[in-house]
């Protein structure tokens, strides 16, 4: 039998996991001396480098002193909660890595609250303690008043707290002396980590997650909690449903390092990945073909938001993507879903609409993102809360918001989530920062941040996390400017620009090519009213072409993606290609725009 230990490694965006993990696997030299690899090793998808977050949960195992450590990294973000759950019943014991500054932070509580009440052993790392005006020993007490908050066990509260600078490559056991190496923690690891509980009885393991590969398809991965597996093993499959299917499997791998490792067998204890098993499904147990005993599901969070997906039918359509019928849209989502848990696809009744939903903007937009990188080209609607009925009572998703802001400018934050019928829970202060934590339904989310970020001149720090269902709160105001629209088909000029510059804010820059119906800026005004930016100025024989063209416009307003899908009305969707994010009304021609508007009233 071979020693091991499995660890999840949790923290709040930003704090600094996947770094740390970076540190261990060199600590541990995996590499060989002569190889070459970059940081954020983990961090593999070109989506997760250029946001700087986790979004898939992922393994890597290192050997130290005999003993062979699975590493499993959780992302931080509460949209992608649906990962965390799952892979944390793979581990036997969690590192709680915070911030000295920041300390924990709400989504490290949601993520923590998961593990303690499944009877993981926490390990409190304080990370960052080489930032100035940092205060680890506040950070300890915080994080000791959280896990009390959060109904962990004695044993549980008596956590081990280690120091150090992940980025500086040290741990230690004071902060106020570094010490040369990471190697306490793992050390500390091997102490307070129990080895895996290991039952008696036939074979059981539960699919926690997967993998795709192009070669052999659906991988499935997971932890064996007793038994052996072996290759060419007869095995018993048991479904959501009840019903128990009888497989082969074709062959096993264990995690080595960064790879997989093919083995013969694996015993209990260790994680490892199948290959060769069909119609498996997050959730369903391997077990023993002659006594087949299922484990009890895991229940994943229910989605709180939808938006409409829909192929892309604007007069620019196919210009730049690959991908534009509606098969392919479909077959992406159908394909999206195998592996994103918290995806819920539903057809609508009509073949190229499709209804999607996810647990917040930032799961969503991802998704987007993927698709418009594999050069797809789709539109998708306005986002929306999804209201249940609870007890006859309407009933709305409501989350926790917590912001840190400048003392100067926590009146307006205070100020723009009470419109949203946000309220003020706690406020104190945290090193020279506001601390502000805020009750507000999710629709009030919806297009607060740009808000904030302006009314703040972008220094506040935004959190959120869902809480629970609540009655609903009444109308929220939206967005109080209209929108400028274009008239006409063709390239717009600065001259026409210049001269509506009083009417609003524009999006486009000179040169730019537009479609009617395409919206092309805010109006200063509550309403949308429709502009003609493609003339040109009209010469006359009595003067130069030239002495005029010293025109001078504001630059434009540039969005990000998910700023944009904020940004959008309930008339108008967002059309994404691989180059480019345009703005549209649904109906692109004013007469009907305006029919249906009076048929909708």
């Amino acid at each position: 039998m071979q020693k091991i230990r499995n660890i999840a490694i949790i923290a709040h965006v930003d704090h600094g996991k996947t770094t740390l993990v970076d540190k261990i696997i060199h600590a541990s030299k995996i590499f060989r001396e002569n190889q070459q690899f970059d940081d954020l090793i983990l961090d593999n998808n070109d989506l997760e480098r250029e946001r700087g977050i986790t979004i898939l949960s992922k393994n890597v195992s290192v050997r130290y002193k005999d003993t062979k450590i699975n590493i499993i990294d959780t992302p931080g973000h509460a949209d992608f909660g649906g990962e965390v759950e799952r892979v944390l019943k793979m581990a036997d014991g969690v590192i709680l890595l915070v911030d000295a500054f920041e300390g924990p932070m709400p989504q490290t509580r949601f993520v923590l609250g998961k593990a303690l009440s499944l009877g993981l052993t926490p390990i409190v790392v304080v990370n960052k303690v080489d930032k100035e005006n940092c205060r680890p020993d506040e950070v300890h007490e915080a994080v000791f008043e959280l896990m009390f908050n959060l109904d962990a066990t004695e044993e549980q509260l008596e956590f081990h707290t280690l120091y150090g600078s992940a980025k500086q490559n040290w741990m230690g056991p004071d902060w106020q002396n570094p010490t040369d190496s990471i190697l306490p923690l793992l050390d500390a690891i091997l102490e307070y980590i129990p080895e895996p509980k290991i039952d008696e009885g036939t074979l059981q393991m539960q699919i926690t997650s997967l993998d795709y590969s192009n070669f052999v398809g659906r991988i499935a991965i997971g932890r064996v909690k007793r038994g052996t597996i072996s290759e060419n093993q007869q095995i018993a499959l048991c479904k959501a449903d009840g019903t128990i299917k009888k497989m082969r499997v074709k062959e096993l791998h264990t995690f080595e390092g960064l790879g997989k490792n093919k083995v013969q067998t694996v015993e209990a204890g260790d994680i490892c990945a199948i290959t060769g098993l069909d119609d498996f499904e997050i959730g369903d147990t391997v077990a023993d073909v002659d006594n087949p005993e299922p484990l009890p599901r895991i229940a994943i969070d229910e989605p709180t938001m939808n938006m409409l997906f829909t192929i892309n039918n604007s007069p620019f359509f196919g210009k730049e993507g690959k991908f534009v019928t509606s098969r392919h849209l479909r077959d992406r989502l159908m394909k999206e879903m195998e592996k994103n848990l918290a995806l819920k696809v539903e057809p609508t009744d009509s073949e190229d609409r499709f209804l999607v939903y996810g647990r917040g903007i930032l799961h969503l937009s991802v998704l987007i993102e993927t698709m418009r990188r594999e050069g797809y080209e789709l539109q998708v609607g306005q986002p929306q809360v999804i209201f249940k009925e609870i007890d006859g009572v309407n009933c709305e998703p409501i989350e926790t918001l917590v912001v840190d802001v400048p003392e100067e400018t926590a009146g307006k934050v205070i100020e723009l989530a009470t419109q949203r019928k946000g309220e003020l829970l706690i406020m104190e202060p945290k090193g020279d920062l506001q601390h502000l934590e805020f009750q507000i339904p999710s629709r009030g989310l919806i297009g607060l941040r740009n808000n904030v970020l302006t009314a703040t001149q972008g220094e506040a720090i935004m959190n959120h996390r869902f809480s629970s269902y609540q009655p609903f709160k009444g109308p929220i105001p939206g967005r109080i400017n209209g929108s400028l629209i274009s008239m006409e088909a063709g390239q717009c000029t600065a001259y026409a620009i210049d001269k509506l510059q009083d009417r609003g804010v524009f999006f486009i820059e000179p040169g730019d090519d537009l479609y009617t119906g395409q919206v092309i800026g805010e109006h200063s005004r509550d309403n949308d009213i429709v502009v003609n930016v493609q003339k040109g100025k009209k010469l006359t024989n009595m003067r130069a072409s030239g002495s005029d063209d010293n025109v001078r416009i504001a630059p434009p307003k540039r969005f990000s993606l998910e700023e944009s899908m904020e940004y959008i009305q309930k008339d108008e969707y967002l059309e994404i290609t691989p180059k480019s994010i345009r703005m549209r009304k649904i109906y692109l021609d004013e007469n009907e725009r305006n029919r249906m508007a009076k048929k909708d009233a």
